[in-house]
């Protein structure tokens, strides 16, 4: 039973297949072309030989018709047929004024041919006019004409096809059909086969895939509608890999960050619930714990951001904007923190450059950069230089710091996401209020796709021993004005 239901299966899913349907299809439209075809030329073949043979007929009745009327005017009253006027298919007969047949030569005419005969014949009325018809069936003719000074009537009858070519014909045109359809069945079958391949091929590879294993591609390479469908599918996977791969790094990435904070607020919980601590231990130990909280705030606010981002579910506002206007804005808010680090903010000529933007993300986007720019800042005279300006179309703001600056080899995953270049700076380094020091390893990538947003480029200049310069150019809505 279980075979005949797996036999069943598989014939449903066959019959239902496209591969079948374009077959059977392929198969009924020949058909159709075939039959047509084929009734066309029995017609016309038919009509040929109608018309030969009613040209025959036509000639022998004339023929026979002057025999007769030379008799007649002779004075010979005896109506004689010669032997060899007809084929041995053919029959004549001379019929009176009531339609009697007089004399005949060959096979009987039938009466209802004779009784076919129009009615005008007998009465003379155009000794000239000949008359012609086939039977019901099609397979014989016949001719009619009045005998020129006489009341009788010459009848010739003749089979359509003697020598049965027509019958040859149909018989050969059905068979060759039937033979052309069964071909065509098994070649359309094969041919459909053989393009539904690649669809095949698809289909298995879909199944394979798996979220742990996007590494199967399809081989299929023609050039054809299906070769393109093959291509956009591996195009497809490619952007599936590549999202799946920075999905698992940014969890793992994101769950070993917040383990950290979790495991120092664990810790100073811990530490300070062993004993009995002064008011000074337990205030700092909760100003640890209300940091490590905040950073974990900002940290589950960033990757919701990049999240939205990735997710193309950014929401900007484009307005037109003031980017010099908008750096002040940032620079006013990180001035607490440049003092807290020691650090000098000089900014040169600030002009008005307007731009399309979000003024929410654009004010992200620079107080990321220059808020990296203070802490990373170093040297004897800590320094974060700030500009904005522009240069023919584009639109340009520059962050620059004194400081070690940063190795080449890292400038290339300066925007990856918890990248970090000073592996010295952990997460377990506070400064003197219990504050971290260090940052979350997501404010470059945001601030990198926020540049994208806005249609953008950021680029990173830097020399180690002097310091490194971040560049962020848009394109310019108008001219400044000082």
């Amino acid at each position: 039973m279980n075979k005949q239901a797996g036999f069943r299966s598989r014939l449903s899913g066959y019959v239902h297949s496209i591969r079948f349907g374009l077959a059977l299809w392929f198969t009924i439209i020949l058909a159709l072309v075939l039959g047509i075809f084929s009734v066309i030329v029995f017609q016309n073949q038919y009509q040929n030989f109608r018309s030969d043979a009613t040209d025959g007929l036509n000639r022998k009745l004339a023929y026979l018709d002057a025999i007769l009327h030379n008799a007649v005017r002779q004075g010979n009253p005896q109506v004689v047929i010669p032997a060899t006027f007809f084929e041995s298919y053919e029959s004549v007969a001379i019929l009176d004024s009531s339609g009697n047949v007089v004399v005949s030569k060959g096979p009987e005419i039938p009466a209802d041919a004779i009784q076919s005969i129009p009615a005008g014949v007998f009465s003379s009325f155009d000794e000239h006019s000949v008359y012609s018809w086939a039977d019901q069936t099609g397979t014989h003719l016949y001719v009619a004409a009045p005998v020129e000074g006489t009341d009788n009537v010459v009848v010739m009858a003749s089979t359509l096809d003697p020598f049965g070519f027509l019958i040859r014909l149909k018989l050969t045109l059905l068979i060759g059909s039937l033979l052309t359809i069964i071909v065509a069945l098994v070649g359309g079958f094969w041919l459909a086969d053989r393009a539904m391949r690649p669809v095949h091929a698809i289909t298995q590879a879909a199944r394979s895939i798996s979220e742990t294993d996007l590494r199967l591609r399809l081989d299929i390479r023609t050039r054809d509608e299906l070769g393109e469908l093959a291509g956009t599918f591996n195009d497809m996977l490619d952007r599936l890999e590549a999202a799946f791969e920075r999905q698992r790094q940014f969890v793992s990435d994101a769950s070993h960050e917040l383990r950290t904070p979790l495991t120092i607020i664990n810790l100073e919980t811990t530490r300070v619930l062993a004993g009995r601590r002064s008011t000074q231990e337990y205030e700092r130990a909760l100003g640890v714990i209300r940091h490590e909280n905040d950073f974990m705030t900002r940290l589950v606010n960033d990757l919701l951001t990049l999240a939205r981002m990735d997710a193309g579910q950014t929401n900007a506002q484009m307005v037109q904007l003031d980017l010099s206007d908008v750096v002040l804005e940032s620079v006013e808010r990180l001035v607490p923190l440049a003092n807290r680090y020691g650090v000098n903010i000089e900014s040169g000529d600030l002009p008005t450059v307007r731009i399309l933007g979000d003024r929410q993300y654009l004010l992200q986007m620079a107080s990321n950069l220059i808020e990296n720019a203070i802490k990373y800042a170093s040297g004897d005279r800590k320094l974060v230089h700030i500009g904005t300006g522009l240069d023919g179309d584009e639109a340009w703001f520059r962050v620059e710091n004194s400081g070690a600056g940063i190795a080449s080899e890292h400038i290339p995953h300066l925007f990856d996401r918890f990248y970090q270049v000073d592996e010295s700076r952990t997460r377990g380094e506070h400064d003197d209020e219990g504050q971290s020091t260090s940052g979350s390893g997501l404010g470059l990538s945001i601030t990198h796709k926020i540049v994208e947003a806005h249609g953008g480029s950021i680029r990173v200049e830097s020399t180690l021993g002097e310091g490194t310069a971040f560049e962020v150019r848009f394109n310019a809505l108008g001219q400044s004005d000082n």
